[in-house]
């Protein structure tokens, strides 16, 4: 079992049995601190980590943990937990992964729900629009078994963000065939190299949408649980932002036919 703990700086991380911090975007740093693992050896898009955040990871995940039977991705602020808390002791043990993964076949965080928007809106009002669409012809075009699952996910208000899972193998190559097969086509058809802010992580937002699309077109089970957060959320703030986006249209959004 390997869960990896995706950061982009040092930092505090727990020391549990199964769980492995890696640096995201090492080729693009100066040094890597001792005992994290780099996603720049082997087969990687390390350089790519400004668009593809967390994702770098898993696709170092994809093609160099192959002998590991479950593999897993967390984040250094959020871990899966017994009980949502800002206590790193009521983290998934090993144990507790191994029992899960016995009754279900992916374990993911707790789904956010936006109860006033669905999860297509919600995206559009925070990101650029082209993007989006692009990936639905993508899906539409390329994978279009998915095209179904990929719609409903999109008119559901509730969806399973932030790119963590844990899964056994077969079904993390089977997700991250399907999720790198789809952005990568993206890729070529978007100028992704010249957006700004926060639109240059564009990969790691797409990615979200793709998790809900691929579980239920294959018709996985799963299981989800609580966040253990490493730093408390302003949700306040969050909940501000979100009205802000919802209400004052996004000058960037655009109608698809």
């Amino acid at each position: 079992m390997k869960i990896l703990i995706a950061t982009h700086k040092p930092y505090q991380i727990p020391e549990i049995s199964g769980y492995q911090p890696i640096m995201v975007g090492s080729a693009l740093r100066d040094e890597v601190p001792a005992g994290y693992l780099r996603d720049d050896q082997g087969e990687n898009i390390s350089s790519l980590n400004p668009f593809f955040n967390e994702l770098t990871a898993l696709y170092w995940a994809k093609y160099n943990l192959r002998d590991e039977d479950i593999v897993g991705l967390a984040h250094y602020r959020r871990y899966f937990g017994t009980k949502s808390s800002h206590n790193l002791a009521d983290i998934l043990s090993q144990e507790q992964i191994y029992d899960a993964l016995e009754k279900v076949d992916v374990l993911l965080p707790k789904q956010r729900n936006y109860y006033i928007e669905s999860q297509e809106n919600h995206y559009l009002n925070a990101h650029k629009n082209e993007p989006y669409f692009m990936m639905q012809d993508v899906i539409k075009e390329s994978f279009p078994e998915y095209l179904s699952a990929f719609q409903q996910m999109g008119q559901s208000k509730k969806a399973h963000l932030l790119n963590m899972a844990i899964m056994k193998q077969a079904d993390f190559q089977s997700y991250t065939d399907f999720m790198f097969g789809v952005l990568n086509q993206v890729a070529q058809r978007i100028p992704y190299e010249s957006y700004e802010g926060q639109d240059r992580r564009i990969f790691g937002f797409l990615s979200e949408r793709l998790m809900d699309t691929w579980l239920y077109t294959n018709h996985k089970t799963f299981q989800d649980f609580p966040l253990v957060t490493t730093e408390k959320t302003n949700w306040l703030d969050k909940g501000t932002q979100f009205l802000k986006r919802k209400f004052f249209k996004n000058t960037n959004k655009k109608v698809h036919f």
